[in-house]
């Protein structure tokens, strides 16, 4: 459901008129309406101005169903060494992360430091590469 018909579902379902989530919101009623209709997509801080106003969490304004979402928290995550263990496609990425890790905690600070920085480098100079290899793009107006 768009973002706009789901906010006049929880604005209905709550009894309230778009004059009285406008004074709830401080957002003006002409607004509310192009939002609920579709013409008006808004920003995440709005959105949380609606949710304030409408009594109910932010995620509740994406989310379908009536349980909250899972949070990071609750869904496992595998960790470098899971990773490199059990996940064939992530197997090398990870083995190759854990090495780097080992490397850099022989490390002096002074060393990570260098190394950071040669690496913010070569991420700089690979930018501009690809920058220099994408095709020209068309200029419109001259002619």
């Amino acid at each position: 459901m768009p973002i706009g018909g789901k906010l006049r579902a929880l604005r209905q379902q709550r009894g309230l008129s778009q004059g009285d989530l406008e004074n709830a919101s401080g957002l003006r009623r002409c607004y509310i309406s192009r939002v609920e209709h579709g013409h008006t997509v808004p920003s995440l801080e709005t959105l949380r101005k609606f949710a304030a106003a409408l009594g109910v969490p932010l995620y509740q304004l994406f989310h379908e169903g009536a349980d909250p979402p899972p949070t990071l928290h609750s869904t496992h995550r595998l960790s470098l060494n899971e990773l490199a263990h059990k996940d064939i496609a992530k197997r090398a990425e990870a083995r190759f992360f854990l090495d780097v890790k080992a490397l850099m905690a022989n490390m002096k600070k002074s060393e990570r430091c260098r190394l950071l920085a040669l690496a913010k480098r070569l991420a700089r100079r690979s930018e501009k590469q690809g920058r220099k290899s994408r095709p020209p793009t068309a200029k419109s107006g001259s002619g």
